[in-house]
C-alpha cells in the first residue's frame, strides 16, 4: 500500500497546472497560489536520490518554499540528505486507508446540510470556511474557486456543510482516484461548530462519492488524536507513515 500511496502522490502533482519535473522529483507547482500546502515536490519511489538532486530540486522551487511530502518508507534515504541540506521535519503523519467494505456513513448532524457545491458563491463560501477552520480568517478569492473548479472538473470531490440558515461551517475535499486511489484531504470544520459529528459526515460523504464513481481506495492523514477519532468511525485505517519537511 506505500508504493501504490506514493505513486498517487506522484500522479497526482504531475496533474498541477505547472508541473516540474527534476531528477528523481516532481515538484507539483500551481502559479495561482503561495501556499506551500499546494506547492510542493515528492520523490518517485524507487528512484536513486543525490545531494545533487536535492541542490537542483531546492533551485527548481525558483524563490519558493522547498517542501516535500511522501511515504517514508518509499525514499528510506531521502530525509537524510534533505536534513544535511537545511530541511527541518514539519511532522509525521500516520495516513489511514478506507475501503467500501470498511465505510460507515453517520447521519448528518441536525441542522446542517451537507452537499455538493455548484455555483461560485457555494465553492467561495466553503473555501471560507475551510480557511478559517485552519486559521486562516474568512476569506476566499477567485483563484481559489477556479482551482476548485478545475480539481472538480478532472474528477475531484468536493463536499461543504452548511447550517439551515446558510452559515458555512466547513468542507473537504478529494483528488481525482488514480490507479483506484484517491487521497481526501482539506477536511475542515470552523471552530463553533466542531464536536456535533460533522467532520465525519463530510468525510464520509466524500468518501462515499469517490466510492460510487468506481474508486477502490480512499486515503487520508490524521494528524491529532481527535482527527484520528473522527476517521476511524467511519471506516479508516492506520496503514502507513508520511513525511512533512521543509527547508
Amino acid at each position: 500500500m506505500d508504493l501504490r500511496i506514493q505513486r498517487s502522490v506522484v500522479a497526482n502533482l504531475r496533474n498541477r497546472p505547472n508541473p516540474v519535473e527534476t531528477g528523481p522529483f516532481v515538484l507539483g507547482l500551481d502559479l495561482s497560489t503561495d501556499s506551500p500546502h499546494i506547492n510542493y515536490a515528492t520523490p518517485v519511489p524507487g528512484a536513486e536520490i543525490t545531494a545533487t538532486d536535492v541542490r537542483d530540486l531546492v533551485a527548481a522551487f525558483d524563490g519558493r518554499k522547498p517542501r516535500l511530502e511522501y511515504v517514508i518508507s518509499c525514499a528510506p534515504t531521502l530525509e537524510k540528505l534533505l536534513l544535511d541540506a537545511g530541511f527541518t521535519v514539519e511532522s509525521r503523519n500516520e495516513y489511514l486507508i478506507c475501503t467500501p467494505d470498511t465505510l460507515a456513513v453517520p447521519s448528518v448532524p441536525e441542522g446542517f446540510e451537507v452537499f455538493a457545491p455548484k455555483s461560485d458563491e457555494e465553492f467561495a463560501g466553503m473555501i471560507a470556511a475551510q480557511n478559517d477552520a485552519f486559521g486562516g480568517g474568512f476569506r476566499s478569492t477567485p483563484a481559489d474557486v477556479e482551482r476548485y473548479r478545475r480539481n472538480r472538473s478532472a474528477g475531484g470531490v468536493m463536499i461543504a456543510a452548511r447550517t439551515a440558515d446558510g452559515e458555512f461551517a466547513g468542507g473537504g475535499t478529494a483528488v481525482a482516484p488514480n490507479e483506484g486511489l484517491s487521497e481526501v484531504a482539506g477536511i475542515a470544520v470552523r471552530e463553533r461548530f466542531r464536536r456535533q459529528g460533522l467532520a465525519g459526515a463530510i468525510t464520509a460523504a466524500i468518501t462515499a462519492e469517490l466510492f460510487a464513481g468506481g474508486a477502490e481506495v480512499a486515503w487520508l492523514e490524521a494528524s491529532g488524536d481527535d482527527s484520528w477519532r473522527v476517521y476511524e468511525r467511519v471506516g479508516f485505517r492506520p496503514s502507513g507513515q508520511r513525511l512533512y519537511i521543509s527547508k
